[in-house]
């Protein structure tokens, strides 16, 4: 039976859920992450149960916990919100609803120095987590691998070109999506791989014609 003690035992964590500390901790420094530059403001709009008992469970002390980029074992968490009051970080909750989300999920609008990123996950049990959406594209990733993230323009060609670097750094794919709202417009691809993507690999992907960014998610588990 392949079957992880995690999802037995339940991670290393201040308490008192996996589901609702643990895993919204992780899902938003997976979050800080996507983002990139130092979030300045962080609105959580919460969906299912997050919404009913995030108070009583700490989700919103974990989620704010994880902005700053701590982990889910971090004492810290229980002052999480003076910790982010020291940082400068601005934070905010409210109820909303995400069709065909699981019940514990979560919808995060960050405001970074480069604009605004709207990213919504979900926590679906014993600490383990799913990216979903990101700007309103479909992804789906566990950020247990080194993921990359990238924006670029739908046209012919730009895939076959990230594919050959990354062939050309000897790292294999696991897994890709490609995810579009319109033919020929902006389009998201999430590539999971099996080993680390160094970070100058990131840097020759965003200088490929009709690429707008890219960027390394490192594995987090």
């Amino acid at each position: 039976m392949d079957t992880s003690v995690f999802e037995v035992a339940g991670p290393v964590m201040i308490g008192p859920s996996s589901s609702h500390t643990a895993g919204a901790a992780r899902l938003s420094r997976i979050a800080r992450q996507i983002a990139g530059s130092p979030v300045l403001k962080a609105d959580f709009g919460l969906h299912g149960s997050f919404a009913e008992t995030y108070k009583g469970h700490g989700s919103d002390k974990a989620l704010v916990a994880g902005m700053l980029g701590f982990r889910e074992d971090d004492e810290r968490i229980s002052k999480a919100f003076e910790e982010a009051e020291s940082q400068g970080l601005s934070f905010s909750f409210h109820p909303t609803e995400l069709e065909g989300f699981h019940e514990n999920s979560v919808e995060m609008s960050l405001t970074t120095e480069e604009g605004l990123m709207t990213i919504a996950g979900s926590s679906i049990g014993g600490g383990e987590i799913l990216i979903k959406k990101i700007n309103g594209f479909d992804v789906e990733f566990s950020g247990l691998t080194p993921t990359l993230v990238i924006f670029q323009l739908d046209k012919r060609g730009v895939l076959s070109e990230v594919t050959r670097l990354l062939a050309e750094h000897g790292i294999n794919i696991g897994n890709m999506r490609l995810s579009r709202k319109a033919k020929g417009d902006i389009a998201a691809c999430v590539i999971e791989a099996d080993s680390d993507v160094p970070a100058e690999l990131a840097e020759k992907i965003k200088e490929l014609d009709n690429v707008i960014s890219a960027r390394v998610i490192h594995a987090d588990f």
